[in-house]
């Protein structure tokens, strides 16, 4: 029997999935053809979400595809290749991810945590940090997840695997978005620093 010999190819994440804890899409990047329309790739996701939600497993082959996956509090994180895909790969991909968000996350959660300079709040906040990303979280700082995917992977090609890496670009670029294109908040956040670091001197 003769093996089937596959060109090696840097295209090896198919889709990156960030689903509730109901299955609900928070976050979908695909970077192929495989589900071309927003009714498939919805219905691809459900189906996922009800064959890895229950299990403590973290690799899966479905509909021909290889998955591999984590769960955090109420998110549950994919990272899609095809079915000849290294698990290894992809499990990098998905650590990167799941790593650089929760130093992202925590980071923002401990500098609101001073606003509020109630200290009480911050011994309890730093006991209880860990390796954890919450959807709430999440959701506040939907910015940060769409410049860490695309600092991880481009078109479905690996860029980076180290979270500290790409915690340090995500950064980088926040901090050299144009005032015409910051948010209001992000406008009041940099006028705070400024007139904090002007008190301070």
């Amino acid at each position: 029997m003769e093996a089937l010999i596959l060109e090696p190819s840097l295209y090896t994440v198919k889709a990156i999935l960030i689903l509730d804890n109901d299955g609900d899409r928070l976050f979908a990047k695909y970077y192929d053809d495989t589900y071309p329309s927003v009714k498939e790739q919805k219905a691809f996701e459900k189906n996922i979400f009800n064959k890895t939600h229950r299990t403590d497993s973290e690799i899966a082959l479905l509909e021909g595809l290889t998955v591999v996956y984590k769960s955090s509090i109420d998110l549950y994180f994919y990272v899609i290749g095809s079915s000849y895909e290294n698990e290894l790969m992809l499990m990098a991909v998905l650590n990167c991810l799941f790593d650089s968000l929760s130093q992202m996350l925590s980071s923002v959660r401990v500098l609101s945590t001073l606003k509020m300079l109630s200290w009480t709040s911050f011994f309890m906040l730093e006991r209880r940090k860990g390796k954890n990303v919450e959807k709430r979280a999440l959701l506040e700082n939907m910015e940060g997840l769409f410049l860490a995917v695309d600092e991880i992977v481009d078109g479905g090609v690996i860029l980076e695997s180290d979270p500290q890496q790409v915690v340090h670009r995500v950064a980088l670029r926040g901090e050299d978005v144009p005032l015409t294109e910051q948010t209001v908040s992000q406008v009041l956040q940099s006028a705070k620093e400024q007139i904090k670091w002007s008190l301070l001197r």
